[in-house]
């Protein structure tokens, strides 16, 4: 299932919107500083009052990342946001790192479950025979589920680099998996 997106990563899609390739989280006078690094410079994207839900969601998102990098999808692009801890005046601050994610081998076959490997297969062959990507309807219809289903396993997808869409582009979906690795269409 898909997983709505974080205050992180809005976070992290308005710097990369500003070129930024990092951004920093720091603690002062009572509240949450966020800011975009581009290029050596901090320009300020966003304060929360430290008792906020804003503030508390935040470094939430922030702890969780630096146990484990997060793959996310900003702009049509695949990220990994590594976050490292690092102590400010007796606090924790933080350091987001925004590096686009490798893109598959060809020769290599990805690990995907079976029912994404359905997906995608059901994605290949519409393709083949429409010449066109299927819409989310489409998906709909043939495996019988419902809308938010489709569009969490689009997004699942997505993330995890198998397929790749433009924004506001309708059937727009690419297949990034070599034909050859993917499943017989049940």
């Amino acid at each position: 299932m898909g997983r709505p997106t974080t205050l992180l990563e809005g976070l992290c899609g308005h710097a990369l919107s500003l070129g930024a390739q990092a951004i920093e989280v720091e603690y002062k006078d009572g509240r949450e500083r966020v800011f975009a690094n581009t290029g050596g410079t901090g320009i300020g994207i966003a304060n929360y009052k430290s008792s906020s839900a804003d503030a508390k969601e935040l470094r939430g998102n922030l702890y969780a990342a630096a146990k484990k990098p997060v793959r996310t999808v900003i702009g049509g692009q695949v990220y990994i946001l590594k976050v490292r801890v690092f102590d400010s005046f007796g606090e924790d601050a933080f350091e987001v790192t925004l590096d686009p994610a490798p893109k598959l081998n060809p020769l290599i076959a990805p690990s995907f479950t079976a029912k994404q490997g359905q997906y995608l297969a059901f994605i290949y062959n519409y393709t083949k025979i429409h010449g066109q990507a299927p819409s989310e309807s489409d998906l709909e219809r043939y495996f019988r589920v419902s809308p938010p289903s489709i569009h969490d396993m689009i997004k699942t997808l997505e993330r995890n680099g198998l397929i790749e869409r433009k924004p506001g582009q309708a059937r727009s979906i690419r297949l990034l998996v070599q034909p050859e690795h993917l499943p017989r269409l049940e």
